[in-house]
């Protein structure tokens, strides 16, 4: 992934936060760094998490919001799983969200909605959602291998989603909730 877009500061997304998880991929997130935010590690700079859209409106107002809660008013609240590990070209390793096609689905409305915010900046046209547990790094195997391993003896915990998390990034880099839309 290249950092055109996540090299920027000040940005905004609309994420599935996953606090219970954090217990189980801080052991990879607390040692992992972003190339866009290398002083901070992943477990400092933002919670667990599945990106639905990075990055959103500069400066989301009223009818912003709106429009994501209809983009979002048929889904109902659902219990997400993260059951099995892998790897995106480039090393990032990740956890996969159960049921994927419904988390899917509910990005896609969101993107719908959003047009004029394609996700990552447009550099991945159909984004695969995970929870990102190591960056890109030539150790992402071993992240996957050590994350599998780990899944076949406990289970990550499982969460209820029931809302989309506003966020926006500080000055410093560290990433902060400001709102939330209901499912």
């Amino acid at each position: 992934m290249s950092d055109a877009w996540a090299g920027r500061n000040g940005l905004t997304a609309i994420l599935i936060t996953a606090p219970e998880l954090a217990d189980f991929t801080d052991r990879w997130r607390s040692v992992s760094r972003s190339s866009a935010r290398p002083h901070v590690s992943l477990s400092e700079l933002i919670p667990p998490h599945v990106t639905v859209l990075i990055p959103w409106v500069a400066d989301p107002d009223d009818a912003d919001v709106r429009r994501l809660e209809e983009a979002v008013s048929t889904f109902e609240p659902f219990e997400l799983s993260f059951p099995t590990a892998g790897e995106f070209p480039g090393g990032t390793a990740w956890l996969k969200p159960e049921p994927f096609d419904k988390v899917r689905s509910l990005l896609f409305a969101v993107y719908g909605a959003f047009p004029e915010c394609p996700p990552y900046g447009g550099e991945f046209p159909d984004p695969h959602p995970h929870l990102t547990i190591s960056a890109g790094s030539d150790r992402g195997s071993d992240v996957v291998r050590e994350a599998s391993a780990a899944l076949a003896e406990t289970p990550a915990p499982t969460t209820v989603l029931t809302e989309l998390g506003l966020w926006h990034e500080g000055d410093d880099g560290v990433w902060r909730q400001f709102g939330a839309v209901a499912l």
